[in-house]
């Protein structure tokens, strides 16, 4: 009997075996976190000098004027979690006493003493004891057992933050400090990365060969933002959107619709922060379309150039009776939608539209996909797993994949264009796709560079280009390609069988929409000895049923003669 096969760990390059060896040869100097922020800033500074303002230029001047242990301990301060710290606790082995490094930084003007806290800040700092000891004859402590209610007596107390300062310092003489220039360096490190998720630690996972980079073009002319401007609208979403967040956690209708009027007065200029806008609005909408604001949420779909916005702009006006404004637009959602999703929607919503206008029913239109009805022992593999045991000797192999397969074969068809050097899709080494690999614009901005490397692929023997882009690319970070769990075998049994025609039709709809179209692929591949004899099958368990990305790979698969079918599973009774 053939086995099943799939891209599980255990079949898969040992990557994290490798990853553990090069980590175990690789010693990071003591300072590394210095050397990597001295990277930044002189990266930031090649490249955005003309885009720092006053106070940014004179952060970089007095950092650079620090001593090396200065540097150090700044940057040690900076990549915690604080804001405060207590001097005491800054402990770093290849530093030394930290109090006269600490006197530095504060003539500097880059470190704060603290002259007054909070008691939820003190409560962080301290513990219950140390706050009981050194606070404790001033307070009212009746009926306190813990630490909140300790925080709560504190609060409720005639003592200010100033005094409870300087009782905790009389008990240990103890400093509380915090780095000031905080701002600054939030605005090199967006320079740098072009985002405000990723942190110096990258430099840290690159430097220990835990990650490896593409090493693409990153030259000013390539940078994300083109001038102040652009960075300051840029800002301006990332503050907006901190304030939404808020609303989210804490709910105020009359500070959310306060927001939607910011957000439909703001005139975007720049492509940097255009999508990110886009991403706020669709939120901030549907947030007023729950609450009953259909007005202000209509007009910030309208405002918005990013799905769901016309498909919730259609089921607005539905909703309101406006059915053949609703209708309109569905009809040139379908005529040129932005995503396969948005089609999908109204593709659903037009029959009930037509239903109303016309006064007349709708054909219904049902999905037949070709299905595999089995009856099967459960088993302790899952259901994917108990299909493809049962398939195997039907086949020379049945491998479970998912959308893993599919995605790493258009990674490595794709590798040069995906890391093309364009302006804003690169900003820092530390990235696995461009900026703009999942947003519409993708394939627009390089439209020309990918018709002709679909012309290319078509006049080529597509197992050695994809064979030979394995070669050259291995261990590089792309998201199309999870090399853990690549199995190279499989991989050149897929090329060998699979019709290049059906996988350059396959590639042509990923491009169309990489953020959607890299899901939704089925379960498994069972491939034949032949080129040709291959079928792609989802599996469905009992009560489980296709998704929408799941059903559009399927009337793809239908429209190009693709062979692939439903696998649905009953459970023999034991």
């Amino acid at each position: 009997m053939v086995q099943p096969q799939g891209l599980t760990p255990d079949r898969a390059i040992p990557y994290h075996g490798a990853v553990a060896a090069i980590s175990e040869n690789v010693s990071l100097s003591p300072h590394y976190y210095r050397d990597n922020f001295l990277r930044l800033c002189d990266t930031v500074e090649s490249q955005y000098a003309d885009l720092l303002d006053a106070s940014e230029t004179a952060f970089l001047g007095a950092y650079r004027a620090l001593s090396f242990d200065a540097q150090c301990l700044y940057v040690r301060l900076v990549s915690r979690v604080g804001p405060w710290f207590r001097a005491s606790r800054l402990d770093y082995p290849e530093l030394g006493d930290s109090g006269p490094i600490l006197g530095e930084l504060d003539h500097s003007g880059l470190l704060q003493v603290a002259s007054t806290l909070c008691p939820d800040e003190l409560g962080v700092l301290y513990t219950r004891d140390e706050l009981l000891v050194a606070l404790g004859d001033h307070l009212d402590t009746a009926g306190v057992r813990d630490k909140p209610s300790l925080l709560a007596a504190i609060a409720g107390s005639a003592l200010d933050g100033r005094a409870a300062i300087d009782l905790l310092a009389e008990l240990d003489g103890d400093r509380i400090v915090a780095p000031l220039g905080c701002e600054a360096v939030e605005i090199l490190q967006l320079l740098f990365f072009g985002n405000r998720r990723q942190r110096l630690t990258e430099f840290v996972l690159s430097d220990l060969g835990v990650t490896r980079y593409f090493p693409y073009s990153l030259d000013r002319g390539h940078r994300q933002f083109e001038n102040r401007e652009a960075l300051q609208e840029y800002l301006d979403c990332a503050s907006l959107r901190d304030r939404w967040y808020e609303l989210r956690e804490n709910p105020d209708p009359a500070a959310l619709g306060i927001l939607a009027a910011e957000l439909l007065s703001m005139q975007i200029s720049y492509d940097s922060s255009r999508d990110r806008w886009d991403r706020l609005r669709n939120g901030v909408a549907r947030d007023l379309e729950r609450a009953g604001d259909f007005d202000n949420a209509l007009a910030l779909y309208t405002a918005s150039n990013r799905h769901p916005a016309r498909e919730r702009r259609a089921r607005i006006l539905e909703g309101r009776g406006e059915l053949q404004a609703a209708r309109q637009l569905c009809d040139a959602i379908v005529a040129q939608p932005w995503c396969e999703d948005e089609r999908d929607a109204a593709l659903r919503i037009l029959p009930r539209l037509r239903r109303a206008l016309e006064n007349r029913p709708q054909p219904r239109t049902r999905d037949n996909f070709d299905e595999l009805l089995l009856e099967l022992p459960r088993g302790d593999h899952g259901v994917e797993l108990s299909v493809a045991a049962a398939l195997a000797p039907d086949w020379g192999s049945v491998d479970y994949v998912e959308n893993r397969l599919m995605n790493t074969l258009f990674g490595l068809a794709f590798w040069e264009q995906i890391f093309a050097p364009l302006p804003g899709a690169f900003s820092n080494p530390f990235q696995s796709v461009p900026g703009d690999m999942y947003e519409p614009g993708f394939r627009r901005r390089r439209q020309a560079l990918l018709v002709t490397r679909i012309k290319e692929l078509a006049g080529k023997d597509l197992q050695r280009e994809v064979s030979s882009a394995y070669r050259r690319y291995q261990g590089y970070q792309c998201r199309w390609v999870d090399w853990r769990y690549l199995d190279v075998d499989l991989l050149d049994r897929a090329l060998g069988i699979l019709p290049p025609t059906h996988l350059l039709a396959i590639w042509e709809r990923m491009l169309f929409d990489p953020g959607e179209n890299r899901r939704g692929f089925p379960d498994l591949i069972a491939l034949g000895s032949i080129p040709g004899d291959y079928r792609l099958i989802e599996v469905k368990g009992p009560g489980d049923t296709l998704q929408h990305g799941q059903r559009r790979w399927l009337r793809f698969f239908r429209e190009q003669s693709i062979p692939a079918c439903v696998a649905r599973v009953e459970w023999l009774c034991d």
